[in-house]
Protein backbone atom coordinates (compact mmCIF):
# COMPACT_ATOMS: atom_id res chain seq x y z
CA UNK A 1 0.00 0.00 0.00
CA UNK A 2 1.40 3.39 -1.01
CA UNK A 3 2.42 5.64 1.85
CA UNK A 4 0.31 8.77 2.22
CA UNK A 5 2.19 11.99 1.45
CA UNK A 6 3.50 13.88 4.45
CA UNK A 7 2.34 17.25 3.17
CA UNK A 8 -1.16 18.09 1.92
CA UNK A 9 -2.42 21.36 0.44
CA UNK A 10 -6.15 21.84 0.90
CA UNK A 11 -7.54 23.93 -1.96
CA UNK A 12 -11.05 25.19 -2.64
CA UNK A 13 -12.25 25.46 -6.24
CA UNK A 14 -15.48 27.22 -7.27
CA UNK A 15 -18.68 25.39 -8.10
CA UNK A 16 -21.23 26.89 -10.47
CA UNK A 17 -20.44 29.04 -13.48
CA UNK A 18 -16.69 29.08 -12.85
CA UNK A 19 -16.38 25.33 -12.26
CA UNK A 20 -15.88 24.16 -15.86
CA UNK A 21 -13.41 26.89 -16.89
CA UNK A 22 -11.48 26.33 -13.64
CA UNK A 23 -11.26 22.55 -14.12
CA UNK A 24 -10.22 23.12 -17.75
CA UNK A 25 -7.51 25.54 -16.58
CA UNK A 26 -6.16 22.91 -14.17
CA UNK A 27 -6.23 20.29 -16.93
CA UNK A 28 -4.16 22.52 -19.21
CA UNK A 29 -1.84 23.13 -16.27
CA UNK A 30 -1.23 19.37 -16.00
CA UNK A 31 -3.73 18.29 -13.32
CA UNK A 32 -6.50 15.80 -14.11
CA UNK A 33 -9.44 16.40 -11.78
CA UNK A 34 -12.35 13.94 -11.76
CA UNK A 35 -15.62 15.24 -10.34
CA UNK A 36 -18.39 13.03 -9.01
CA UNK A 37 -21.70 14.85 -9.43
CA UNK A 38 -22.78 13.77 -5.92
CA UNK A 39 -19.58 14.77 -4.15
CA UNK A 40 -17.84 18.03 -3.35
CA UNK A 41 -14.48 16.22 -3.01
CA UNK A 42 -13.12 15.54 -6.51
CA UNK A 43 -10.09 13.34 -7.05
CA UNK A 44 -6.88 14.65 -8.60
CA UNK A 45 -3.72 12.98 -9.89
CA UNK A 46 -1.54 14.79 -7.35
CA UNK A 47 -1.34 13.11 -3.95
CA UNK A 48 -0.28 16.41 -2.36
CA UNK A 49 -3.55 18.17 -3.27
CA UNK A 50 -6.87 17.82 -1.46
CA UNK A 51 -9.64 19.59 -3.40
CA UNK A 52 -13.02 20.85 -2.24
CA UNK A 53 -15.67 22.20 -4.61
CA UNK A 54 -17.50 25.06 -2.93
CA UNK A 55 -19.47 28.15 -3.85
CA UNK A 56 -17.13 30.97 -4.83
CA UNK A 57 -18.99 33.17 -2.35
CA UNK A 58 -17.76 30.98 0.53
CA UNK A 59 -14.18 30.15 -0.43
CA UNK A 60 -12.58 33.39 0.79
CA UNK A 61 -14.19 33.01 4.19
CA UNK A 62 -13.08 29.37 4.56
CA UNK A 63 -9.53 30.31 3.56
CA UNK A 64 -9.55 33.21 6.03
CA UNK A 65 -10.73 30.91 8.84
CA UNK A 66 -8.11 28.27 7.99
CA UNK A 67 -10.50 25.49 6.95
CA UNK A 68 -8.75 25.66 3.57
CA UNK A 69 -5.10 26.44 2.91
CA UNK A 70 -5.89 28.21 -0.34
CA UNK A 71 -8.53 28.61 -3.00
CA UNK A 72 -9.68 30.30 -6.18
CA UNK A 73 -12.44 32.84 -5.83
CA UNK A 74 -13.38 36.24 -7.15
CA UNK A 75 -11.82 39.45 -5.90
CA UNK A 76 -15.41 40.62 -5.40
CA UNK A 77 -16.29 37.84 -2.96
CA UNK A 78 -13.07 38.38 -1.03
CA UNK A 79 -14.10 42.02 -0.57
CA UNK A 80 -17.71 41.07 0.21
CA UNK A 81 -16.56 38.72 2.99
CA UNK A 82 -13.80 41.11 4.14
CA UNK A 83 -11.52 38.07 4.10
CA UNK A 84 -8.04 38.61 5.56
CA UNK A 85 -5.98 36.49 3.17
CA UNK A 86 -2.83 36.57 1.03
CA UNK A 87 -3.21 36.94 -2.75
CA UNK A 88 -0.86 34.54 -4.54
CA UNK A 89 -1.78 35.70 -8.05
CA UNK A 90 -4.57 37.13 -10.18
CA UNK A 91 -6.01 34.66 -12.69
CA UNK A 92 -7.44 36.51 -15.67
CA UNK A 93 -10.27 34.30 -16.83
CA UNK A 94 -14.03 34.18 -16.36
CA UNK A 95 -16.92 31.89 -17.22
CA UNK A 96 -17.32 32.86 -20.88
CA UNK A 97 -14.55 35.23 -21.94
CA UNK A 98 -11.24 36.64 -20.74
CA UNK A 99 -13.00 39.84 -19.67
CA UNK A 100 -13.43 40.68 -15.99
CA UNK A 101 -16.85 40.33 -14.44
CA UNK A 102 -18.43 43.57 -13.24
CA UNK A 103 -20.78 44.44 -10.41
CA UNK A 104 -23.07 47.09 -11.85
CA UNK A 105 -25.87 49.31 -10.64
CA UNK A 106 -28.85 48.59 -12.89
CA UNK A 107 -32.27 50.13 -13.43
CA UNK A 108 -35.04 49.69 -16.05
CA UNK A 109 -34.40 51.50 -19.33
CA UNK A 110 -37.16 54.03 -18.61
CA UNK A 111 -36.21 54.65 -14.98
CA UNK A 112 -35.66 58.29 -13.92
CA UNK A 113 -32.57 57.17 -11.96
CA UNK A 114 -29.50 58.54 -13.76
CA UNK A 115 -26.80 58.38 -11.07
CA UNK A 116 -26.11 56.94 -7.65
CA UNK A 117 -27.34 60.19 -6.07
CA UNK A 118 -30.85 59.43 -7.35
CA UNK A 119 -30.96 56.33 -5.11
CA UNK A 120 -31.52 58.40 -1.95
CA UNK A 121 -34.36 56.71 -0.01
CA UNK A 122 -34.75 53.99 -2.66
CA UNK A 123 -34.68 50.19 -2.34
CA UNK A 124 -31.95 48.03 -3.93
CA UNK A 125 -31.74 44.27 -4.29
CA UNK A 126 -28.43 42.43 -4.62
CA UNK A 127 -26.46 39.34 -3.64
CA UNK A 128 -23.47 41.55 -2.79
CA UNK A 129 -24.95 43.45 0.15
CA UNK A 130 -21.60 44.44 1.63
CA UNK A 131 -20.20 45.80 -1.63
CA UNK A 132 -23.38 47.75 -2.26
CA UNK A 133 -23.51 49.31 1.20
CA UNK A 134 -19.86 50.33 0.94
CA UNK A 135 -20.55 51.92 -2.46
CA UNK A 136 -23.53 53.86 -1.14
CA UNK A 137 -21.62 55.06 1.91
CA UNK A 138 -18.74 56.23 -0.28
CA UNK A 139 -21.21 58.30 -2.30
CA UNK A 140 -23.07 59.66 0.73
CA UNK A 141 -26.37 57.98 -0.22
CA UNK A 142 -28.88 56.45 2.19
CA UNK A 143 -30.86 53.61 0.63
CA UNK A 144 -32.32 50.29 1.72
CA UNK A 145 -30.27 47.28 0.56
CA UNK A 146 -31.85 43.82 0.66
CA UNK A 147 -30.27 40.44 -0.05
CA UNK A 148 -31.40 38.71 -3.23
CA UNK A 149 -31.59 34.93 -3.37
CA UNK A 150 -31.38 34.94 -7.16
CA UNK A 151 -33.21 36.10 -10.29
CA UNK A 152 -32.31 39.62 -9.22
CA UNK A 153 -32.96 41.19 -12.62
CA UNK A 154 -36.70 40.33 -12.56
CA UNK A 155 -37.28 42.36 -9.38
CA UNK A 156 -37.20 45.80 -10.99
CA UNK A 157 -39.27 47.89 -11.10
CA UNK A 158 -42.13 46.07 -9.34
CA UNK A 159 -40.28 45.03 -6.17
CA UNK A 160 -37.26 47.34 -5.97
CA UNK A 161 -36.05 50.56 -7.56
CA UNK A 162 -32.64 49.24 -8.64
CA UNK A 163 -30.44 46.19 -8.47
CA UNK A 164 -26.71 45.59 -8.18
CA UNK A 165 -25.90 42.55 -10.29
CA UNK A 166 -22.92 40.82 -11.82
CA UNK A 167 -22.34 40.81 -15.57
CA UNK A 168 -19.63 39.82 -18.00
CA UNK A 169 -20.85 41.12 -21.35
CA UNK A 170 -24.06 42.97 -20.37
CA UNK A 171 -26.07 41.05 -22.98
CA UNK A 172 -28.50 39.53 -20.46
CA UNK A 173 -29.21 42.94 -18.94
CA UNK A 174 -29.89 44.47 -22.35
CA UNK A 175 -32.18 41.55 -23.23
CA UNK A 176 -34.21 42.32 -20.12
CA UNK A 177 -34.45 46.01 -21.04
CA UNK A 178 -32.20 47.11 -18.19
CA UNK A 179 -29.71 49.97 -18.15
CA UNK A 180 -26.34 50.15 -16.37
CA UNK A 181 -25.99 53.32 -14.29
CA UNK A 182 -22.55 52.70 -12.77
CA UNK A 183 -19.89 50.05 -12.17
CA UNK A 184 -19.10 49.25 -8.54
CA UNK A 185 -16.22 46.84 -9.10
CA UNK A 186 -14.41 44.81 -11.74
CA UNK A 187 -13.33 41.37 -10.64
CA UNK A 188 -11.14 38.48 -11.80
CA UNK A 189 -10.60 35.23 -9.93
CA UNK A 190 -7.71 35.28 -7.51
CA UNK A 191 -5.63 32.43 -6.16
CA UNK A 192 -5.50 33.17 -2.43
CA UNK A 193 -3.89 31.67 0.66
CA UNK A 194 -4.59 31.69 4.37
CA UNK A 195 -2.09 33.57 6.51
CA UNK A 196 -0.90 30.36 8.19
CA UNK A 197 -0.46 28.46 4.93
CA UNK A 198 1.49 31.35 3.44
CA UNK A 199 4.12 31.27 6.18
CA UNK A 200 4.52 27.50 5.87
CA UNK A 201 7.55 27.02 3.55
CA UNK A 202 6.30 23.82 1.89
CA UNK A 203 2.76 25.10 1.33
CA UNK A 204 3.96 28.47 0.02
CA UNK A 205 6.29 26.78 -2.48
CA UNK A 206 3.53 24.40 -3.57
CA UNK A 207 1.15 27.32 -4.11
CA UNK A 208 3.76 29.30 -6.04
CA UNK A 209 4.38 26.31 -8.30
CA UNK A 210 0.64 26.01 -8.89
CA UNK A 211 0.41 29.72 -9.68
CA UNK A 212 3.25 29.41 -12.21
CA UNK A 213 1.50 26.55 -14.03
CA UNK A 214 -1.95 28.18 -13.94
CA UNK A 215 -0.64 31.47 -15.32
CA UNK A 216 1.33 29.57 -17.94
CA UNK A 217 -1.88 27.88 -19.09
CA UNK A 218 -3.69 31.23 -19.20
CA UNK A 219 -0.85 32.80 -21.21
CA UNK A 220 -1.17 30.00 -23.80
CA UNK A 221 -4.94 30.36 -24.29
CA UNK A 222 -4.89 32.41 -27.47
CA UNK A 223 -1.46 31.50 -28.81
CA UNK A 224 -0.13 28.72 -31.01
CA UNK A 225 3.29 27.43 -31.89
CA UNK A 226 4.41 27.56 -35.50
CA UNK A 227 7.49 26.08 -37.15
CA UNK A 228 8.75 25.92 -40.71
CA UNK A 229 11.79 25.33 -42.88
CA UNK A 230 13.23 28.16 -44.96
CA UNK A 231 16.17 28.73 -47.32
CA UNK A 232 18.77 30.53 -45.23
CA UNK A 233 19.18 33.38 -47.72
CA UNK A 234 15.46 34.24 -47.32
CA UNK A 235 15.55 34.46 -43.54
CA UNK A 236 16.21 38.23 -43.29
CA UNK A 237 13.28 39.02 -45.58
CA UNK A 238 10.99 36.88 -43.43
CA UNK A 239 12.12 38.54 -40.21
CA UNK A 240 11.68 42.04 -41.64
CA UNK A 241 8.27 41.28 -43.13
CA UNK A 242 6.87 39.62 -40.02
CA UNK A 243 7.75 41.59 -36.86
CA UNK A 244 6.16 38.92 -34.64
CA UNK A 245 8.94 36.59 -35.72
CA UNK A 246 11.82 38.86 -34.72
CA UNK A 247 12.78 36.56 -31.84
CA UNK A 248 12.18 33.04 -33.13
CA UNK A 249 14.28 29.97 -32.49
CA UNK A 250 16.48 29.41 -35.54
CA UNK A 251 18.57 26.29 -36.15
CA UNK A 252 20.55 25.03 -39.13
CA UNK A 253 19.30 21.97 -40.98
CA UNK A 254 21.56 19.12 -42.05
CA UNK A 255 22.95 19.56 -45.52
CA UNK A 256 23.37 23.32 -45.27
CA UNK A 257 21.54 26.20 -46.90
CA UNK A 258 18.30 25.76 -44.91
CA UNK A 259 17.16 26.77 -41.45
CA UNK A 260 14.32 25.72 -39.19
CA UNK A 261 12.33 28.56 -37.66
CA UNK A 262 10.03 28.14 -34.63
CA UNK A 263 8.09 30.70 -32.64
CA UNK A 264 4.86 31.47 -30.76
CA UNK A 265 2.23 33.78 -32.24
CA UNK A 266 -1.31 34.93 -31.52
CA UNK A 267 -3.82 32.44 -32.90
CA UNK A 268 -5.92 35.28 -34.31
CA UNK A 269 -3.27 36.17 -36.92
CA UNK A 270 -2.36 32.65 -38.09
CA UNK A 271 -4.71 32.66 -41.06
CA UNK A 272 -3.03 35.79 -42.43
CA UNK A 273 0.49 34.71 -41.53
CA UNK A 274 0.64 31.21 -43.03
CA UNK A 275 0.03 32.38 -46.64
CA UNK A 276 2.54 35.19 -46.06
CA UNK A 277 5.11 32.71 -44.76
CA UNK A 278 4.57 30.51 -47.79
CA UNK A 279 5.02 33.47 -50.12
CA UNK A 280 8.32 34.29 -48.40
CA UNK A 281 9.68 30.83 -49.18
CA UNK A 282 8.77 28.83 -46.06
CA UNK A 283 8.05 25.11 -46.45
CA UNK A 284 6.80 22.37 -44.16
CA UNK A 285 4.82 24.89 -42.08
CA UNK A 286 3.33 23.31 -38.96
CA UNK A 287 0.91 24.95 -36.51
CA UNK A 288 0.41 23.30 -33.11
CA UNK A 289 -1.57 24.08 -29.94
CA UNK A 290 0.04 25.11 -26.67
CA UNK A 291 -0.85 24.13 -23.12
CA UNK A 292 1.44 26.51 -21.27
CA UNK A 293 3.65 29.51 -22.00
CA UNK A 294 5.93 30.34 -19.05
CA UNK A 295 7.99 33.51 -19.18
Amino acid sequence: MAEAPKNILRIGLPKGSLQDPTLDLFKRSGFNIIVNSRSYRPSVDDAELEIRLLRAQEIGRYVDHGFLDCGITGRDWIAENQADIEVITDLRYSKATSLPTRWVLVVPEDSPIKSVKDLEGKRISTEAVGLTKTYLEKNGVNAEVEFSWGATEVKVPELVDAIVDITETGSSLRANKLRIVDTLMESYPQFVSSKNAYIDPWKREKMQRLALLLNGALEARYKVGIKMNLPEHKLENLLHALPSLRRPTISNLAGGGWVAVETIIDESVVREMIPALKALGAEGIIEYPLNKVVH
